[in-house]
């Protein structure tokens, strides 16, 4: 008789593995009581249009009421996000998310007054105000930020008009959310053993980590047959989003969607092509781990469905989420004893939600609320799941340590830098890992993680990045970006980055289709910019000790009180350079020998 894998309800689950939305709100009956309260607060604030440029004082008295506003609708947002991805599939939570965002979009839509009226003070007016109001000068870098994009920025019934479309701009992550999380099924896959696994989008990384070939190829068969049934539902919604990227970027006089998606976040456009180069440059010890990879697998051909699997395959092991967090405590421990006992209390107040249920969304994140940051996990007792979450630990220090240490204004750090401290974390755990072992297939285990780590960081995040940025520029010229026309784009950069050694499979030429980062405007270049900073940071504290490990944290600290450039800086690597990517695929290249030395 076969076995069968259940994927838990939502109700079934222990409350202690679930996190604790009673810190937003005891209730749904609570929030509904704040959201009404809070919506006339913040509406309040509109009472501001056409006056900003009066005083001072009353310019510094708008901004502190409008941080308090910001924090309490942040708080509702919160909720109404963490409730709805607890099951994608119940209406009642999606219902208040819904009605949380067209809240949200008339309410910045009102205050769309702001930046313009921002832009509009003279360097006279501000000096004098700076003057009359000293306070004022806790807001010099906001304002500095905004007035920077002056060029940018529209008439004031111009910019309304671009707030009040931001509803419709949601709608392709939105509808793509719902289709991917909420609608899209899978046929279940069966192993040679007969036993049974329900395939998701959730549980797809795992059957890839399986030894049974067989199991594997039918489940990328499976997955990636199903989306393509949808190819032309899921190439609408993409073109979608990238016509309104298109759009935006337009609107406000910008070069192209990715000159306007890093001028948010002060990158230069430099860094974006630099990244790209310096992988296409460095492509050979990729095509060498491809090669290394077949001979261990020891197949003839080395399908896209054999890249995940590791070469070590009796060395893995079970790692249940207690021994995850007591592996991960221990690892940090080299931030200092605060730093480690915060990372305890995570645990102890419910910071998480740790495994699947039915409609629950896929995949890993962590959200910096006020109050404390708040996790999603899907844990699977596997190696994986204890790196990702040590991975959105980084992150979620990263929100309390700058909630902790900045005013709410400069608090919530950029993109940019986001991926560097899950990352630098992940590298430490690596280190922890392996200082712990002896055996030698063990090490040669993780060291096969860890390569992975790089490929699918540093490689695979770089050929996402260039697709991105390859579709917005041909939407840019007025190309119809058709299910075929991404099939094939993509379908030829998996050639190029795997190079010969590998069969790539016809069915990934889709793999597109189940990305939701590419919904996220020019996002994922920063996990392959973000693990190069890690690599070098985590080297160096690693090498030196608590003067870096005393810069890190400052780095940690720093919210947005800079630019994020100048940020990476104080921590000690200087990504205006190629040097942190090109010295992070040398030391991939080195991990590599070591690898294929302890397999001989």
């Amino acid at each position: 008789m076969s076995e069968r894998h259940i994927i838990p309800k939502r109700n079934e689950l222990k409350p202690e593995d679930t996190w604790s939305t009673e810190d937003l709100y005891p209730s749904d009956g609570a929030f509904w009581e704040a959201f009404t309260l809070e919506k006339e607060k913040a509406q309040a604030l509109t009472a501001y249009e056409g006056r900003l440029g009066e005083s001072g004082t009353l310019l510094y008295r708008y901004f502190q009421e409008k941080e308090e506003a910001e924090e309490a609708v942040e708080r509702l947002y919160t909720y109404t996000s963490l409730k709805s991805d607890e099951d994608t599939k119940n209406s009642v939570y999606q219902g208040m998310k819904g009605q949380m965002m067209s809240w949200l979009v008339q309410w910045q839509q009102e205050m769309a007054f702001e930046t313009p009226e921002l832009i509009a003070l003279t360097e006279e007016q501000l000096a004098a105000f700076y003057r009359e109001e000293p306070k004022l000068a806790l807001y010099r870098r906001y304002l500095e930020r905004v007035r920077r994009k002056k060029a940018h920025i529209l008439s004031p019934s111009e910019e309304a008009l671009l707030a009040a479309a931001g509803e419709m701009a949601d709608a392709p992550d939105r509808i793509y959310g719902n289709f991917v999380n909420a609608d899209l099924t899978f046929p279940s896959v069966q192993d040679t053993a007969g036993t049974i696994y329900p395939l998701t989008n959730g549980s797809y990384g795992t059957l890839m980590l399986n030894q049974d070939r067989c199991l594997r190829e039918e489940a990328f068969q499976h997955l990636y047959e199903t989306y393509e049934k949808f190819k032309n539902t899921t190439a609408a919604i993409l073109n979608a989003h990238v016509r309104q990227n298109v759009f935006f970027a337009r609107a406000r006089k910008y070069g192209s969607c990715l000159e306007a998606a890093l001028d948010r976040t002060e990158v230069p456009v430099a860094v974006y092509h630099q990244l790209i180069q310096a992988v296409h440059e460095n492509m050979q010890p990729m095509y060498d781990y491809m090669a290394f990879r077949k001979r261990q697998l020891g197949v003839e051909e080395l399908h896209m469905y054999d890249l995940y699997v590791p070469v070590v395959g009796d060395a893995e092991e079970e790692i249940s989420f207690e021994r995850a967090k007591e592996d991960v405590i221990d690892a940090l421990g080299i931030f200092g004893e605060e730093y480690q006992a915060v990372l305890k209390s995570s645990f102890e107040q419910r910071w998480m939600d740790i495994y699947e249920n039915e409609g629950k969304r896929s995949g890993a994140y962590s959200c910096g609320a006020k109050v404390h940051p708040f996790i999603l996990l899907n844990h699977k007792d596997t190696l994986n799941s204890e790196f990702t979450l040590v991975h959105e630990l980084g992150h979620a220090m990263h929100s309390y340590l700058s909630n902790q240490n900045q005013p709410a204004v400069y608090a919530d750090y950029v993109i940019f830098v986001a991926e560097v401290a899950s990352t630098c974390n992940e590298a430490l755990l690596m280190h922890y890992l392996l200082n712990r072992t002896k055996d030698k297939k063990r090490r040669a285990y993780l060291l096969n993680y860890f390569l992975e780590q790089f490929r699918t960081t540093l490689y695979r995040q770089t050929m996402f990045a260039e697709f991105e940025e390859k579709i917005h520029a041909m939407a840019e010229e007025g190309e119809a970006l058709t299910a075929d026309v991404l099939k094939n784009l993509y379908y030829q950069l998996n050639q190029l980055y795997y190079g010969e050694h590998v069969t790539v499979d016809e069915e990934i030429a889709i793999e597109w289709a189940r990305v939701p980062h590419f919904y996220y405007n020019f996002y994922v270049y920063q996990y392959a910019t973000g693990f190069a900073a890690a690599i070098a940071l985590s080297q160096r504290i690693l090498k030196e000790g608590k003067p870096a490990v005393e810069d890190y944290l400052r780095f940690l600290k720093g919210g947005c009180s800079t630019d994020p450039i100048s940020l990476l800086k104080i921590a000690g690597v200087d990504m205006t350079t190629a040097e942190p990517v090109e010295k992070a695929l040398q030391y991939f290249k080195g991990l590599l020998a070591e690898m294929e030395e302890l397999m001989a």
